[in-house]
């Protein structure tokens, strides 16, 4: 496989196509804005140019990956001839239903269908399609450039074939793929939700504030950012999505969102990406400034 496509070109979209057009491949870089593409080829190449500061790849090396992308506002000219399409898209079910669909009908037949969801049924996607034998997950982590791990995820239909495909390719990106099972959450987000909403109910119960959770957390448990601006940095929507799809999927109220993080959410405090969630990220520096809900009197 030489030919991707990457539907989204969002924070998780660029930095798949990132990935992969710097290890050579053909990328089509998909999403309804142009506005959203040129500012992802932006971002590319901003990630590129750190790259080349760090001495990890040359100036050559950044041309050759952003010539290797080639962007579409259109996704059935986009996957045409494509032999691997991601999506990437926000973390909505009834919007990937709808995305993969559209992959199906478009993409070549024997072509691998993969998610990047964080949380939804790969099974439940594989579903909508004609081929639900090759359709995969593909949970790649945050920053997508940086961050080594992908969790593939196998739907209850996905083969041995297809599964062996996307493991062999994730390795050949530099990544360490990790074959999951679908259930709710996978393993990444089973474990890392659940926590982040239980440091959530601890500031919510008084138990510490803010800065005292993060800092118990970072210096006691050696996490390299706490909870709570871990879940600000992820986005306090995504984090209640997830919850849902976890309480939801388990029907066991362990999982039940803090009430905390759903007034956040309703508030529109969804952390950095708004600009405010349990910190102010409108200041302008890297320093971690609390937000005036969560400063002391």
């Amino acid at each position: 496989m030489n030919k991707i496509a990457v539907i989204g070109a969002g924070t998780m979209g660029n930095g798949i196509a990132h990935v992969f057009a710097q290890t050579g491949y053909s990328v089509n870089l998909i999403d309804i804005s142009q506005d959203s593409l040129d500012k992802a080829l932006a971002t590319i190449a901003k990630n590129l140019d750190r790259q080349i500061k760090k001495e990890k790849i040359t100036q050559a090396d950044k041309a050759s990956t952003l010539a290797n992308i080639i962007t579409h506002t259109d996704i059935a000219s986009g996957i045409a001839d494509r032999e691997l399409v991601v999506e990437a898209a926000t973390e909505n079910i009834d919007l990937k239903l709808k995305i993969f669909k559209q992959m199906d009908d478009g993409s070549p037949a024997d072509a691998i269908l993969a998610t990047n969801t964080s949380s939804i049924s790969i099974t439940k996607i594989a579903a909508v399609t004609s081929r639900p034998d090759k359709v995969i997950g593909m949970h790649f982590m945050n920053p997508v450039p940086v961050m080594k791990l992908i969790e593939v995820i196998r739907g209850y239909a996905t083969s041995d074939e297809t599964t062996s495909a996307i493991m062999t390719m994730s390795k050949g990106l530099g990544k360490v793929p990790v074959e999951v099972n679908d259930y709710p959450g996978f393993v990444a987000n089973r474990i890392l939700m659940p926590m982040i909403n239980e440091a959530i109910i601890t500031l919510h119960e008084g138990v510490a504030g803010v800065e005292e959770i993060d800092t118990v957390m970072k210096l006691g448990m050696a996490h390299p950012m706490g909870p709570l601006q871990l879940a600000d940095f992820i986005g306090l929507d995504v984090c209640l999505s997830i919850m849902n799809v976890l309480y939801d999927g388990f029907g066991n109220s362990k999982y039940a969102p803090c009430p905390l993080l759903v007034n956040m959410v309703t508030a529109g405090k969804m952390g950095a990406k708004s600009g405010e969630g349990f910190y102010s990220w409108t200041h302008g520096t890297k320093e971690l400034i609390l937000a005036d809900n969560f400063k002391k009197d």
